[in-house]
């Protein structure tokens, strides 16, 4: 059987075929020029001597490239080839993983299956040279931008420390961009002492138009214990809930994420959050139907929120349960779960009980949401309707009942589900018998108006 042979010179074997293949082989200057890898670069390339001054593993890990030229990519792992060998077939692959193929034994060509009739690898230099190359052009180009970028970033620092004004806002609305792009600006504000600087524009006098800039810079870096610490003095709290409550959504949005990431602080105070303000605002964001991005954020604050029992009173006095239960059939999945683990959190309370029992549409939207979503939606929706049904056994039991739950009920205790949501069911389908006799209640729990 005739088969395609590499060729020995020194060259990129781009493609082997048995029978009629032509295995085209490229010259390192003709394959980048032409743009035949991608990444070429007008007036030449860096040769092949500064990329293997360079460290080939270390360059491939921090580039960390979403596109890389295929011929460069070893068809075993997957990833970038360090060392490529060239079989008789004409494929080439990384040294390592092919001897790993012939230790298993394998004799033959992964990619096409070819019986080998040579078992010898051929050091793909050629190939080697014109990876070295690439990485180190794409390497060089990122160092030169990030020292273009932390040179940049400095100069801003400084800008701040000195402008007023209109110059201030206009020097933090660069540095917010900058900063949203590179990595590399974040770790220099950090390293630079921005993060104490630009906390510091933070205060009672400030306008809202530096004061978002300046979230909106906060939200995006790495926090240390002090800076958290600083940001959490009444003051900073107190603008921040001024802008969740009359910015735009994007700075509405931003307050919300600066605030959770402070509450993940150690020494962070229920005294801070305990704002009658703070919680209209945020119910505000999360039923803002023609901004739905801010839903997901909103409620996630809310959540951290509750789990300081000290606020939850005040969470249920604003009506936030009749607004969240109202709000339930619009959600999606993800912003779903938050809803019903508040409301979880509030029916542990009797106003929230009772502020549940209250609203029409609770138990009928908790019993469509059973077994609807996933495992962690059923069991608050259970655990609300248990709270629910436990307050007011006669009156609740029965809407419930109407609304299909017993037959929901019989699903999930004959279902797959966990044994602590099987037994809760069971006694919540006992509670909803005891207003019903036998027959009526056995007539209740039939499929088909659960299915309708």
């Amino acid at each position: 059987m005739p088969m395609f042979q590499p060729s020995k010179r020194d060259g990129v074997v781009v493609a082997g075929f048995d029978g009629s293949g032509d295995g085209q082989v490229l010259d390192l200057d003709t394959a980048v020029k032409d743009g035949v890898l991608g990444g070429g670069v007008g007036g030449g390339v860096i040769g092949a001597a500064v990329g293997e001054k360079l460290d080939l593993k270390k360059m491939i890990e921090e580039l960390d490239l979403p596109e890389i030229p295929s011929v460069f990519i070893c068809p075993i792992s997957l990833e970038p080839m360090q060392d490529p060998v060239t079989l008789c077939t004409g494929q080439t692959y990384e040294r390592s993983n092919i001897l790993k193929w012939f230790n298993l034994g394998h004799y033959t060509c992964p990619t096409t299956m070819q019986e080998l009739w040579d078992d010898s690898i051929t050091p793909n230099r050629t190939l080697y040279h014109l990876i070295c190359t690439w990485f180190s052009q794409k390497y060089s180009r990122m160092k030169k931008k990030s020292e273009d970028v932390q040179e940049r970033v400095c100069e801003l620092l400084q800008t701040l420390k000195k402008a007023k004004g209109q110059a201030r806002i206009q020097a933090l609305k660069e540095l917010k961009q900058v900063v949203a792009v590179h990595a590399t600006a974040i770790k220099t504000v950090v390293d630079e002492g921005g993060v104490a600087l630009i906390s510091s524009l933070l205060g009672p006098f400030t306008s809202h138009a530096v004061g978002s800039e300046a979230i909106a810079i906060l939200v995006n870096l790495e926090l240390d214990s002090e800076s958290k610490t600083n940001l959490m003095q009444p003051t900073k709290i107190s603008l921040m809930v001024d802008m969740l409550n009359e910015g735009s959504v994007e700075t509405k949005i931003n307050c919300t994420r600066l605030i959770e990431k402070l509450m993940e602080e150690k020494e962070f105070r229920s005294e801070s959050i305990s704002s009658h303000r703070l919680l209209v605002g945020l119910m505000r964001l999360v039923k803002d139907k023609k901004h739905s991005n801010g839903i997901l954020p909103g409620l996630s604050l809310l959540r951290s929120i509750c789990l300081h029992k000290q606020v939850m009173s005040l969470i249920v006095s604003i009506g936030a349960v009749p607004q969240l239960v109202e709000l339930l059939p619009t959600l999606e999945p993800d912003c779903l779960e938050l809803a019903l683990f508040i409301l979880d959190a509030l029916s542990s309370l009797p106003e929230g009980k009772e502020a549940l029992k209250d609203c029409g549409n609770s138990i009928p939207n908790m019993v469509r949401l059973l077994m609807r979503v996933s495992e962690s939606c059923t069991q608050y929706a259970l655990s609300i309707l248990w709270s629910v049904c436990k307050l007011a056994p006669e009156e609740c039991s029965s809407v419930a009942v109407e609304a299909g739950l017993a037959a929901k009920l019989l699903l999930m205790i004959q279902s797959g589900c966990n044994p602590v949501l099987k037994q809760k069911s069971s006694e919540l389908l006992k509670l909803c018998s005891l207003n019903y006799t036998d027959t009526i209640f056995i007539s209740k729990c039939k499929l088909t108006r659960t299915i309708q």
